[in-house]
C-alpha cells in the first residue's frame, strides 16, 4: 500500500471515531441525562430512593429483610418474601435459588459433622425447594397465628417424600413394596416418620449413609387443604430475589400481629395498608400487590413504636 493511502484510509478512520466518540460517548448520555430530568421521570431515574428525615432509607424498587440479628421476622414491620439473592435482597447478588418442582428430595446433613456443633448448612445439609416451601409455611404459619399446612408437607415442615423398594411394573411403578423410607426425616432427627404404614409396609426414617435412590420417590399429598392458608408468595423467592412486593393476601394475614405490635386496631393497619395496594397494570397485567417498604414507613410515620 502507498504512503499516501495508508494515511488516507487512517484518517478517515480516526475521523470516524471522533464522530463516534462526540455522539456515543457525549451527545447520547447528555441526552439520556436531560431526559431523567423531566418531572416524573427524575425519581425514577435517581433510584425511586425513599427517604427519612433526608436519610436515604431504601428504593422503593428493591425489597429488604425486617428481621432482627438472628433473622427473626420483628412483629411491627410486615414482612417481605424470601430472597435467594445473597443472605437476602443483595442487589449485587440477584438471582433465583434455580430449584424446580422436581426438587423434592433434600440431601441430608452429616450426623458426625452435627455433633461437633457445625450448623446444618456447614454439615452438607441442602433442602430441596419442596423442604423450603413446608419450612417456611410452618413458620409464617406460627408466626401469623393461622393453618401452616400445605399438601405434600410434613406436620414437622419438610417434604413428604418417600422412597419406595419393591419389584416394579412395565411401567416402572413399584406394585409390591418391600421397603418404604421417609427419605427427608433423618433418624437422628425423628423416629417417628410423618406416615406410619405405606401400602401395608412400615414407614422408616432415613439414616445417612444409605442409598435410597433405587426407590421409586413418591411424594404423599396428605390431608392440607388446597388453598393453603400461607399464600404462596410467602414461601417461594423471586425470580431476581429483589421484589419489594407481596400479595394482598400475603400482606392480609399479616395484619392482626402488626396491630398487635403497634398497639392499635387491625381496622387502621388496613387503612394504611389500602394506601399502598396497586391493582394491575392496565387493569389486566399481572396481580395486585403492596409495597412492603413504603407500607412500613408510613406505618412507622403514622403509628410509631416506642423503645
Amino acid at each position: 500500500m502507498k504512503f499516501s493511502n495508508f494515511v488516507r484510509v487512517h484518517w478517515a478512520a480516526f475521523r470516524a471515531l471522533l464522530v463516534l466518540t462526540v455522539i456515543t460517548g457525549l451527545a447520547y448520555p447528555v441526552f439520556v441525562w436531560l431526559v431523567a430530568q423531566i418531572p416524573g421521570l427524575h425519581d425514577k431515574a435517581e433510584g425511586s430512593i425513599l427517604t427519612v428525615n433526608g436519610k436515604p432509607i431504601g428504593s422503593r424498587l428493591i425489597g429488604q429483610l425486617f428481621t432482627d440479628k438472628d433473622g427473626n421476622a420483628l412483629p411491627q414491620y410486615f414482612q417481605s418474601r424470601p430472597s435467594a439473592a445473597g443472605t437476602g435482597y443483595d442487589p449485587t447478588s440477584s438471582g433465583a435459588s434455580n430449584l424446580g418442582p422436581e426438587s423434592i428430595v433434600d440431601t441430608p446433613a452429616d450426623p458426625a459433622q452435627l455433633a461437633v456443633g457445625k450448623s446444618a448448612s456447614d454439615a452438607g445439609f441442602k433442602p430441596s425447594l419442596l423442604t423450603q416451601v413446608c419450612t417456611r409455611s410452618a413458620i409464617v404459619g406460627r408466626l401469623e397465628g393461622v393453618d401452616g399446612s400445605r399438601p405434600f408437607c410434613t406436620g414437622g415442615g419438610v417434604g413428604a417424600v418417600l422412597s419406595v423398594i419393591g419389584s416394579r411394573d412395565t411401567r416402572g411403578n413399584v406394585v409390591h413394596p418391600s421397603r418404604v423410607v421417609s427419605v427427608n426425616e433423618p433418624c437422628q432427627t425423628t423416629q417417628t416418620p410423618f406416615l406410619t404404614l405405606y401400602e401395608g409396609v412400615r414407614v422408616e426414617c432415613a439414616k445417612y449413609g444409605d442409598d435410597y435412590s433405587m426407590g421409586q420417590v413418591v411424594p404423599v399429598r396428605g390431608s392440607a387443604p388446597a388453598n393453603p392458608a400461607v399464600p404462596a408468595d410467602a414461601v417461594t423467592a423471586s425470580g431476581s430475589g429483589l421484589d419489594p412486593d407481596i400479595s394482598p393476601a400475603y400482606a392480609g394475614i399479616q395484619v392482626a400481629r402488626v396491630a398487635k405490635a403497634r398497639h392499635v386496631s387491625p381496622d387502621q393497619i388496613k387503612a394504611v395498608l389500602a394506601q399502598y395496594r396497586s391493582g394491575r397494570d392496565l387493569g389486566f397485567f399481572g396481580e395486585p400487590t403492596v409495597n412492603v417498604l413504603q407500607l412500613n414507613l408510613e406505618l412507622d410515620r403514622k403509628y410509631p413504636v416506642s423503645s
